[in-house]
């Protein structure tokens, strides 16, 4: 395949292995060190001169370290004369804070878009995206590629009775992801509007539709501390449903979600491999991956 350059940050190198597996290339040679003083160290140990670069990325971890990380190894590539620069970044970093929802409150996505292009980005490749909006955040081309596809595979291939199920979105936001995913398996949807006092803490919780005697898939583009699925996966239970799948496209697990998972009956928490999940596995056998290197691969 000519013409291509994929590099990977340190983010999640297997998601970049994979990709390079599934296109016959081998990953390009980076070198990723850190000064004494903590900044940011980047060599790109080939040419890239004339050719399509790739730099895979994700928004997790250490958040700020990586988006750095892949600021300066977009710089690094833009000086080196390629044809073109994609930053493919799945989980997008700041994504949560999209809107002005208070006084003096920074839209931080839409400054995480422009230093992307800032820093010699031609072209940006996310998947589902926290809010649509932020696409026009970006002066480039941004790309937002759909989970749907294999979360409709898995649920066909993992749930027996997913004829009779409901699809749930646990808030109002991500009613128009349900209503699609509902459409394509041809069942119904309910939805959770939820309110919320203050960041990753939910007040209440009010459930619109019935789901007595279903299995329940909830479906979510991103999990943080799972306040919010574990809160309405024990609405639901308590409204009747035989069993609560969550299904999720970014799950960062952070602080006290891997024990609040393990406090409710899922029947299993379903994510993308966006985010890297191995050790938050073992410590949560409810925890089950989809790999999206195909769809990556296709896309790139």
């Amino acid at each position: 395949m000519p013409n291509i350059v994929l590099l990977s940050g340190s983010s999640h190198q297997d998601l970049s292995q994979g990709v390079a597996g599934r296109l016959g290339l081998e990953l390009g040679k980076v070198v990723t060190e850190k000064f004494s003083n903590q900044e940011t160290s980047i060599e790109i140990g080939e040419s890239v001169r004339g050719e399509d670069v790739s730099i895979n990325q994700s928004g997790c971890g250490e958040v700020n370290d990586n988006l750095l990380e892949l600021l300066i190894m977009n710089n690094a590539c833009k000086v080196a004369s390629p044809s073109r620069v994609t930053a493919v970044i799945l989980c997008f970093p700041y994504a949560q804070q999209d809107k002005k929802d208070k006084s003096r409150a920074p839209i931080s996505a839409k400054l995480a878009a422009n230093m992307l292009s800032v820093a010699g980005a031609d072209h940006i490749i996310t998947m589902d995206l926290h809010a649509s909006h932020i696409q026009g955040f970006s002066d480039i081309p941004v790309d937002n590629l759909y989970a749907e596809p294999v979360v409709l595979q898995w649920i066909l291939e993992n749930t027996a009775e997913w004829d009779h199920c409901i699809i749930v979105s646990p808030d109002v936001g991500g009613a128009k992801r349900v209503t699609s995913i509902a459409d394509r398996l041809n069942v119904e949807f309910a939805l959770i509007h939820k309110e919320r006092k203050k960041a990753n803490k939910v007040d209440r919780m009010v459930l619109v539709g019935d789901v007595k005697d279903r299995v329940v898939i909830l479906v979510d583009d991103m999990a943080d501390t799972c306040g919010t699925i574990c809160h309405a996966a024990d609405k639901l239970l308590s409204a009747g449903a035989t069993e609560v799948y969550a299904v999720l496209t970014h799950g960062n697990f952070s602080g006290p979600a891997i024990s609040r998972i393990n406090n409710v009956a899922f029947k299993a928490v379903v994510v993308t491999n966006t985010i890297p999940q191995e050790d938050k596995m073992r410590h949560c056998p409810q925890i089950q991956v989809i790999d999206i290197s195909k769809i990556l691969a296709e896309v790139i």
